[in-house]
């Protein structure tokens, strides 16, 4: 662990964070096991003030078209917190707090706040977006990348979820506003889970975990070789567009996420 990196332990897990590269979950290890892909580019990123793709980097707020960096053309993806540096507002030995200032490209002013919480057989993550003067549309949710499998030759994670509907992917990889019966994996999609998500993710013979939200949607990829994501958020894919949630001065957005876990 570096000296930018923060440390939580509690029982036999620990988490690292790394308050410099993104406000990220950089390892979650339980008895010694690393759930989390390694790398400066995984762990689990926070995706605010949107998350996925907003098409063509575009959103409409306040009557005038809004234009983001197209960080994954023609889109803009994940919002533009995930490379920033973090500032430390305290931490103990169990949990940590983080914020950041929303700057360009973001064209309004507001903080981000990030809690982490840990137990012995629990993360939560909470994380809040406050507007300082203009109100403005935005969406909050997590980017955890677990890995496929525990250990060399171990049996790959297998993904159970009840999903209520998946939203229809167009050739852009966006929702086009259709809702479909959920189909079977390979997935890169969005899922809604009105009663919150509720997702368990079971590497056989060796752990448990649940990612659980009262929040309704749930992005699932799971097209690479060496990771799973499950992605809990405020809405779906370009939902700046199709489901804004505003964010006022006096009525911040906030959502949460708990893993649990158990060992088998």
């Amino acid at each position: 662990m570096s000296s930018e990196e923060i440390g939580l332990a509690a029982g036999d897990a620990e988490v690292v964070l790394a308050p410099g590269n993104g406000g990220r979950v950089a390892g979650l290890r339980v008895g010694g096991v690393e759930l989390l892909r390694q790398g400066e580019r995984f762990g689990c990123f926070p995706m605010v003030p949107w998350c996925g793709r907003v098409r063509d980097g575009q959103f409409l707020s306040g009557g005038s078209v809004q234009q983001m960096p197209l960080n994954a053309p023609p889109h803009a993806i994940h919002g533009t917190t995930r490379e920033g540096a973090w500032r430390v507002a305290r931490h103990d030995a169990t949990e940590a707090v983080l914020t950041y200032d929303l700057v360009e490209p973001w064209p309004y002013p507001g903080r981000v706040t990030q809690v982490f919480s840990l137990t012995p057989d629990a993360l939560t993550l909470t994380m809040s977006v406050e507007a300082h003067d203009s109100s403005f549309p935005a969406q909050v949710g997590w980017h955890p990348w677990f890995n496929r499998t525990l250990t060399d030759g171990g049996e790959d994670v297998r993904i159970d979820f009840r999903p209520a509907w998946q939203e229809e992917r167009g050739a852009d990889h966006l929702p086009t506003g259709n809702r479909v019966d959920p189909r079977p994996g390979p997935w890169d999609d969005c899922f809604g889970m009105p009663d919150g998500v509720d997702v368990t993710l079971t590497w056989p013979d060796r752990l448990e975990l649940k990612v659980a939200s009262r929040e309704e949607w749930v992005v699932v990829y799971d097209e690479q070789a060496e990771a799973v994501c499950v992605e809990p958020q405020t809405g779906p894919p370009n939902g700046l567009n199709t489901h804004p949630r505003l964010v006022t001065p006096i009525d911040p957005l906030e959502a949460s996420t708990t893993w649990t876990w158990r060992r088998l």
